[in-house]
């Protein structure tokens, strides 16, 4: 048995595909117990015998979404600083005052919103945010600063 929080990663109406969190292992379920694509799921899964290929789900304890939503603000006065401190491509990570991250990705002039679509539509948002047990995320961007908030 495994007791885990998973990223719904495919799902259809006989089955779905969950990516856990924290060490990106993937399980297929042999049946959907009503899991959408995009979900956080924290359940107990076990193997599914005889041959313990596919797995099924023991208990489902939450299930929600996280939104990752693009912001029309601009970065904050914060990120834009960091982001012209750092080389083009590099990351910096602050913990936030009380929960979640900051995350400042320095890009080259004029892909700002190039870059911010790839954070919306990568999965990997999703699953750090639930790693980090936020409930939402912002993406903000402007000239060369992109903001990733992980927001409560």
């Amino acid at each position: 048995m495994k007791d885990a929080t998973f990223l719904v990663t495919a799902a259809d109406d006989e089955s779905a595909v969950l990516r856990d969190v924290t060490d990106s292992q993937v399980h297929t379920l042999s049946t959907n117990p009503g899991v959408e694509v995009g979900e956080i799921v924290a359940a107990s899964i076990e193997p599914e015998p005889p041959m313990e290929v596919a797995w099924q789900v023991v208990e489902i304890t939450d299930q929600r979404t996280i939104p990752v939503e693009r912001s029309p603000e601009p970065p904050t006065k914060q990120a834009r600083e960091i982001a012209a401190d750092q080389p083009v491509g590099e990351i910096t990570r602050q913990e936030r005052a009380g929960e979640g991250e900051l995350h400042v990705i320095t890009v080259p002039d004029g892909e700002a919103d190039d870059a911010a679509a790839d954070v919306l539509d990568d999965e990997e948002t999703l699953a750090r945010a639930a790693r980090l047990g936020v409930d939402r995320v912002e993406v903000r961007a402007d000239g060369q600063a992109l903001s990733v908030r992980y927001l409560p």
